[in-house]
């Protein structure tokens, strides 16, 4: 809600800046999807290697 309001604000304060942003959003959206898959690459590897260090610990009884 407050992104919106901040959005009328601008529309309202200069509105070419307001609707470039909305025309061009898709595009940064997609030019910013590679780097969130390989950061949901890198935190299931992270988790990966957190599970294999604690193995050893959660077979021989330890808590999780």
């Amino acid at each position: 809600m407050i992104k919106f309001l901040l959005w009328l604000l601008l529309f309202v304060l200069c509105w070419p800046i307001a609707v470039l942003a909305l025309l061009l959003w898709p595009v940064v959206w997609l030019l910013l999807l590679p780097l969130r898959l390989v950061g949901v690459v890198v935190d299931g590897v992270f988790e990966f290697l957190r599970a294999l260090v604690m193995l050893p610990a959660r077979l021989l009884g330890g808590r999780p």
